[in-house]
C-alpha cells in the first residue's frame, strides 16, 4: 500500500470494508485524491478479515470464499496504489470534515473536500443473566476466532441468537473440530420459510445455508426454533445454560417447559445495529429503521447525508449485507465523484444505474436476513430487573426503567441519569438495547432518540493526544500593561 502524508484531500473513507475499499478504487478510477483509513491492520472488514502476521492456513485446507475475496480485494487496492492508513483511529471528526487520527506514529489529521463513512456494524446481545461471564462471546466474536486466529471460541459451545451467522458460526466450530451443544434461534422455521423468495435472488448461498444444516443434522447437533436463551450460569469449568421456548415477539412462553445444556463456551448475538458514531457526532439527520437494523443516517439512495460532503455506504447506512456493500460502496463515491466536478452528468447517470442494477440482487438477500436479525420487543421486554444492560458502567434494566418513572424523556437523559453509554464503548454496545426500554416509557424510538455523538469516537489517552507537547509549549500572552 502506499503510506499518505498529512494534509489535504478529496475524500476521506473511513473503514476498509467491502464498502469502504470498493469505494475507494471507484473513487479513485473517477480521478479523485483518496485517502482510505482503517483501524485494522489491512482491508477486508469482518467478512473478509485477514489472518494475522506469523498466521498460516493449515496444510490441506482450502481457502474459503470469503478468504479468496477479501485477498483479491486486498492485491486489487495494493495494484491501483490506493493510499491507505492502517492501523489507524479515527478519534474525532469536526465540522469542516477535518478528521483526526491516531496511528502507530502518533496523532495526524487530515481535511478532506468529502468525507464517506462505511464503519459497518455492531453486534448486539439482548442481556441475559450471565451474559457477562468471561467465555460468553458474540457470533461475530466468534467468527474473528475462526476466521482470522483459526482457534475454537471452547471445546463444547452452545450457539444462539437469530441471524445467519448461528448457522456459519456452527459450522466453523464443527469444521475447525470443535463441538456444538445446541443451535438456538429466536426465528421460527416459518420465519425462513417466508424469507425463501429473497434467498432465491442468491441461489448459491440458498444452497449454502442448506449444507450448513445438513451439516449440523449429520453431527447430531439440536437446532431449535423459537428458543433464546434463559440464563447462563458457571458450572465447574464451563456453564450451565438454560434454554426456553419463545413467541414471535421473543418473549418467553410461561407455560413452556425449558431445557438445560452445558457447554464451555456460549456464542450469542441478535443482529446487527449499523455503526453511526461519526454521522452523530456530525448532527446529521438520522431515522429508526427497524428492518434495516435500527438508527440509520438519512441519507439518499446514493449515500448523500443532510450534512454537505458527508456520505454513507455499507451496512453502516442500513444492512444489506457484505454481497450488497462493494456496489453501495461505488455508488456513494460516483455520487462524491459527481457532487465533486469530476464526473460529467451522463456519465455519473450510466456508472448509477449500472450499480443500482448491481446492487438490488443481493440487496434484497441482504434485507431479507435484517428482517431476521432484527430486534423482538419481547426479548428486550423479558430481560429481568437485576440484568446488566450496559456492561461498561454495570447499570442494570431496573435503573433504567427508575429513571425512566422519574422522567427521562429520552437516551441523552438517560445517560446524564445513569451513565448508561458513558464506557469506553461510548454506548455501541448497550445504545439499542437500552433504548428500547426506554422507548417503552416514552411512546417509541423517534422519541426515545439515540445517544448524540461525542469525541472521542474510540478510547484513546491524553498521552496519545498531547503527543509531544508539554507545558512549555503553551503559549502565554505578555501580561498587560498597569
Amino acid at each position: 500500500m502506499v503510506e499518505a502524508q498529512p494534509g489535504a484531500v478529496d475524500l476521506l473513507v473511513i473503514g476498509a470494508g467491502p464498502a469502504g475499499a470498493r469505494a475507494a478504487l471507484r473513487a479513485q478510477a473517477c480521478g479523485l485524491g483518496v485517502l482510505l483509513v482503517d483501524e485494522n491492520p489491512d482491508a477486508g472488514g469482518q467478512v473478509w478479515r485477514p489472518l494475522p502476521p506469523g498466521f498460516a492456513r493449515a496444510a490441506g485446507v482450502q481457502p474459503s470464499t470469503e478468504a479468496v475475496q477479501g485477498d483479491a480485494l486486498r492485491a486489487e487496492l495494493r495494484g491501483a496504489g490506493v493510499r491507505c492508513l492502517f492501523g489507524h483511529k479515527v478519534w474525532n471528526v469536526g465540522r469542516s470534515l477535518r478528521t483526526d487520527l491516531i496511528g502507530p506514529d502518533g496523532v495526524c489529521s487530515w481535511q478532506p473536500r468529502a468525507l464517506l463513512v462505511a464503519t459497518g456494524t455492531t453486534e448486539r446481545v439482548i442481556p441475559f443473566p450471565g451474559w457477562t461471564l468471561p467465555g460468553v462471546i458474540g457470533l461475530a466474536a466468534a467468527t474473528v476466532l475462526l476466521k482470522s486466529q483459526n482457534m475454537l471460541p471452547g471445546r463444547r459451545t452452545l450457539v444462539a441468537g437469530s441471524g445467519p451467522l448461528l448457522l456459519a458460526v456452527a459450522n466453523g466450530i464443527l469444521k475447525a473440530g470443535g463441538e456444538v451443544a445446541a443451535v438456538l434461534d429466536l426465528a421460527s422455521r416459518t420465519d425462513w420459510l417466508r424469507t425463501l423468495p429473497s434467498l432465491a435472488a442468491r441461489p448459491d448461498l440458498l444452497w449454502q445455508g442448506a449444507r450448513w444444516q445438513l451439516a449440523l443434522r449429520k453431527a447430531g447437533v439440536p437446532l431449535l426454533y423459537r428458543h433464546g436463551i434463559a440464563s447462563a450460569e458457571v458450572l465447574g469449568d464451563g456453564f450451565r445454560i438454560r434454554a426456553r421456548q419463545v413467541d414471535a415477539s421473543g418473549a418467553p412462553i410461561a407455560s413452556a417447559s425449558s431445557s438445560d445444556f452445558e457447554a464451555d463456551a456460549l456464542a450469542v448475538g441478535h443482529g446487527l445495529v449499523p455503526g453511526t458514531d461519526v454521522t452523530r457526532l456530525l448532527r446529521a439527520r438520522h431515522r429508526y429503521e427497524a428492518s434495516h437494523g435500527g438508527w440509520i443516517a438519512d441519507a439518499d439512495a446514493e449515500g448523500r447525508t443532510s450534512v454537505a460532503g458527508l456520505y454513507v455506504a455499507g451496512d453502516g447506512a442500513g444492512i444489506a449485507g457484505a454481497a450488497a456493500a462493494g456496489a453501495h460502496g461505488e455508488l456513494a463515491a460516483v455520487a462524491c465523484a459527481f457532487d465533486l466536478g469530476r464526473l460529467s452528468a451522463q456519465d455519473h447517470a450510466r456508472a448509477r444505474d449500472r450499480l443500482f442494477a448491481e446492487w438490488r440482487r443481493p440487496a434484497r438477500f441482504g434485507r431479507a436476513m435484517a428482517g431476521l436479525m432484527a430486534l423482538r420487543d419481547g426479548a428486550v421486554a423479558a430481560i429481568p430487573a437485576a440484568t446488566v444492560v450496559c456492561r461498561c458502567e454495570d447499570v442494570t434494566r431496573s435503573e433504567i426503567d427508575a429513571a425512566a418513572r422519574d422522567g427521562a424523556r429520552d437516551m441523552n437523559q438517560l445517560k446524564a441519569w445513569t451513565r448508561c453509554g458513558m464506557g469506553p464503548c461510548q454506548g455501541r454496545t448497550c445504545g439499542d438495547v437500552a433504548g428500547a426500554l426506554l422507548a417503552a416509557h416514552v411512546g417509541g424510538r423517534e422519541a426515545a432518540g439515540c445517544f448524540t455523538g461525542r469525541a472521542p469516537l474510540r478510547p484513546v489517552s491524553l498521552a496519545e493526544v498531547a503527543g509531544d507537547y508539554t507545558y512549555a509549549d503553551i503559549p502565554i500572552p505578555k501580561a498587560a500593561p498597569l
